[in-house]
């Protein structure tokens, strides 16, 4: 099989799913359509090139019409069998595998046999779910992937970390194709543009089979200039309604629940933070990736806030934290991050020069009665490395760590 010839390696993703080489589980990797799943295929491919003696591959894209003859779970299982008929091993991997009838039937049968390992990739939040995950319990792994990380970024494009490099990935986001082009606002938005394009078309209005285009697009237009605020579905159908844009809330939360599927946005869900339980209603919605944000919406001076916010949100995922919105009384920590049992409480503060700002940022902060570690994250020069212990980092700083 053709493999490019450059395939700039992302080794986090690597290191995640190289343990399960050779056992019968089925790798799973989802995320937006253009983060660079197929790359990350592409190389598990030459890991297994190289670690194995002429290993059979079979490799199959949905989005490659040499594959258009697969259209459901029994052409994909005979032509699987047909092509490893003479191999001992068969390393499987299917790129965008949403494409394919009933796929999941086929995932279970070709489980029973032990020569099989899978890989494959999706672009649906919920590409194995209900009964389905039920079924292949203990027998596959998920891992999502996101845009590229500030520190991808800058090696795709042969970047020094500096302030001309962290304005880009604020304006152009992570998408890796971005590689290939100019870093110009014409030529990249309108690549950009294309890409949103393509994953409303395909994977909500067509997936879900949805008529209503045109409140679809205006719902994610609002959710681009309201980045970050809290909103039920009926805090959004009333807004809209104000606007003269009539939608039920049913439908909002329908819509919201797609856009949410495509990874086109992430929710982000509000947690009490002194009862340690998450609040049924009110969330925040972060777009999975911010150049397309701003390609759609603008790219404007006011936002800067909005897309910092973002970005640490998206970040704190990268990094494989559970985040949720803090909510302490009537204040209000912009994140809440977990991992392996460990809380970090992040406040994101576009500038700290006013004493009322700090005042304010830190406040929040400063109320939380356990020892867990307290941030505020900013895009400000502060003089000082902390304030009444709570540490002050810049956002580039914050977007190169691996770990908090």
């Amino acid at each position: 099989m053709y493999l490019p010839a450059e395939i700039v390696n992302r080794n986090r993703y690597i290191q995640a799913i190289t343990p399960y080489i050779d056992h019968q589980i089925i790798k799973v990797l989802v995320g937006q359509r253009r983060v660079g799943k197929s790359y990350i295929l592409y190389q598990l491919i030459r890991h297994i090139q190289k670690e194995k003696d002429n290993p059979c591959i079979i490799y199959i894209n949905k989005e490659d019409l040499a594959f258009g003859h697969i259209k459901n779970a029994i052409q994909l299982h005979e032509y699987i069998y047909h092509v490893a008929s003479k191999a001992e091993k068969a390393y499987v991997f299917i790129d965008e595998i949403q494409e394919i009838e009933d796929f999941p039937t086929a995932l279970r049968s070709l489980l029973l046999n032990e020569k099989f390992d899978i890989y494959c990739t999706g672009s649906n939040a919920n590409l194995l779910s209900g009964d389905i995950a039920g079924a292949l319990s203990g027998r596959y792994v998920e891992q999502v992937v996101y845009s590229l990380s500030y520190d991808e970024f800058l090696e795709f494009h042969q970047l020094k970390q500096g302030d001309q490099s962290l304005e880009k990935y604020m304006k152009y986001g992570g998408l890796p194709y971005l590689k290939h082009l100019p870093l110009e606002q014409e030529i990249a938005f309108e690549y950009l543009k294309n890409v949103y394009g393509t994953i409303i078309y395909r994977d909500v209005v067509n997936r879900f089979n949805l008529r209503n285009t045109t409140f679809l697009e205006q719902l994610v237009q609002f959710l681009a200039s309201n980045t970050g605020s809290i909103f039920s579905a009926k805090s959004i159908s009333d807004f809209l309604k104000s606007q003269k844009i009539h939608s039920a809330p049913n439908q909002i939360q329908s819509y919201v629940s797609h856009l949410t599927d495509a990874f086109i946005i992430l929710a982000c869900k509000r947690y009490n933070i002194q009862g340690k339980k998450l609040f049924e209603i009110g969330e925040k919605y972060y777009f999975e990736n911010v150049g397309i944000r701003n390609a759609i919406w603008g790219y404007r001076l006011e936002d800067r806030g909005k897309i910092m916010e973002n970005m640490v949100h998206n970040h704190l995922r990268y990094m494989q934290y559970e985040v949720n919105v803090g909510a302490l009384g009537k204040q209000e920590i912009d994140f809440v991050a977990i991992k392996n049992g460990e809380t970090v409480y992040i406040q994101v503060a576009l500038m700290l020069k006013e004493e009322k700002t700090i005042e304010r940022e830190f406040a929040s902060l400063l109320k939380i009665k356990d020892n867990y570690k307290k941030l505020v994250v900013t895009l400000d020069d502060y003089s000082g490395s902390s304030y009444k212990g709570v540490e002050v980092m810049h956002l580039s700083q914050f977007l190169l760590a691996q770990t908090l």
